[in-house]
C-alpha cells in the first residue's frame, strides 16, 4: 500500500513571480531545499520540461541524501511537476516522490501548494516518508527566507568563487568557416544560445573588433531572463579571439569570466577549436560545473551549424 501522498500550503508576502523563480535555478534553490540543520552542498537545476532537478541535502551527522528528477510539467507563475526520487551516495534508490506545486494570487502574497505522491522502493524508506511533513514545514520556512532575499529584504552575502575549464572540438570544417561562426551576427546566431523550445532570444548585438561588444539575452522558459554582456580585448584573425564577459541572471550578476578562443589548421578541411575559460562567480552563486557542460553543448551546437 502507498504512503498518503504529503499536502502542505504556505502563503507567502510577494508576488508570484518572485515565488516561481526561487525553484527555478540552482542559485536559488540551493539556498532553501533543505529542512532546517541541513545544508546543500550541492546542486543542479534546469528549469526546462526534462531539465535536471538534482539537490544534495547533507544532515547534522554529515550524511548525504540526494534528490534527483526532472521537471516534466511547467507552467510559469501557475504550476510545477517534478518526478523525483530519493537516493543514497552510491545510487541506492529509497522511494519516488512525484512533486505538484502550484502558485496562485491570494491576500497578503501568493499562496503555494504542495502535493507529493510516493511510490516506496525500499521498505526502510518508511520513517523518512513519515517525516515528509514536518521537513516540507521547515523547508518552506527557509523558502521563506530566500523569498525575502529576492525582494531585498536581506543583505546578500558577499563572496567570490573561481573556476577554470578548457575544451576542445575538431570539425569537419575549414578554418575560415569556423572563424566566421564567431566573427560575424549571421554565423554566431545560428549556435550561440539557448534551444528553440527553451529559450526565447530577447535581444542580439555584436560589433566584432578590440574594443567592440557583444550581448546575447533571451528568456528560458521558467521566465528566467539571462544576459550575456562581453568586451574584445584581442582579435587575431584565424588565430584567436579573447574577451571578457558578464552573465546576469534578470537583473543579478552571477559571473565575470576571461574566455579564450584558439583556432588551428588541421588541413584544408579540418579545423581544432580550444576553449580555455576563468571564471569568478559571484555572491553565493554555485556553478556545480554548469558553464563548462552548458559551453560543451554550445561547441556541439557549433558542429552542427558547420555542418549546413
Amino acid at each position: 500500500m502507498s504512503p498518503s501522498p504529503v499536502r502542505i500550503a504556505r502563503t507567502f508576502p510577494a508576488l508570484r513571480e518572485t515565488v516561481f523563480k526561487a525553484w527555478s535555478s540552482t542559485d536559488h534553490v540551493k539556498r532553501w531545499f533543505a529542512p532546517s540543520g541541513f545544508t546543500i552542498p550541492h546542486a543542479r537545476v534546469q528549469m526546462h520540461v526534462g531539465g535536471p532537478f538534482e539537490v544534495c541535502m547533507r544532515g547534522p551527522d554529515g550524511t548525504d541524501y540526494w534528490t534527483r528528477g526532472t521537471f516534466t510539467e511547467i507552467s510559469p507563475v501557475d504550476r510545477l511537476v517534478l518526478e523525483l526520487h530519493a537516493e543514497d551516495p552510491s545510487g541506492h534508490r529509497f522511494f519516488r516522490a512525484r512533486t505538484e506545486v502550484t502558485f496562485a494570487e491570494a491576500i497578503g502574497g501568493t499562496r503555494v501548494e504542495v502535493v507529493q505522491s510516493y511510490t516506496v522502493l525500499d521498505p526502510n524508506a518508511a520513517p523518512m516518508i513519515e517525516g515528509a511533513p514536518v521537513g516540507w514545514e521547515q523547508t518552506l520556512d527557509r523558502l521563506d527566507a530566500e523569498i525575502a532575499r529576492m525582494d531585498g529584504k536581506v543583505e546578500p552575502a558577499r563572496s567570490v568563487v573561481h573556476s577554470m575549464f578548457h575544451l576542445e572540438r575538431t570539425y569537419d570544417a575549414p578554418i575560415h568557416r569556423v572563424f566566421e561562426a564567431f566573427s560575424t551576427d549571421a554565423g554566431k546566431t545560428q549556435w550561440f544560445g539557448g534551444d528553440a523550445s527553451q529559450w526565447e532570444s530577447l535581444e542580439r548585438h555584436m560589433d566584432f573588433r578590440v574594443g567592440g561588444t557583444e550581448r546575447a539575452s533571451g528568456r528560458w522558459q521558467g521566465g528566467v531572463v539571462s544576459t550575456f554582456d562581453a568586451i574584445y580585448l584581442d582579435i587575431i584573425p584565424m588565430e584567436r579571439i579573447v574577451y571578457t564577459y558578464e552573465m546576469h541572471l534578470d537583473d543579478k550578476k552571477i559571473s565575470v569570466s576571461l574566455a579564450t578562443v584558439q583556432f588551428k589548421r588541421v588541413n584544408d578541411s579540418r579545423t581544432t577549436l580550444k576553449i580555455t575559460e576563468q571564471g569568478a562567480f559571484l555572491d553565493g552563486y554555485d556553478d556545480a560545473g554548469a558553464r563548462e557542460e552548458g559551453t560543451a553543448g554550445l561547441m556541439d551546437r557549433l558542429g552542427q551549424s558547420l555542418k549546413g
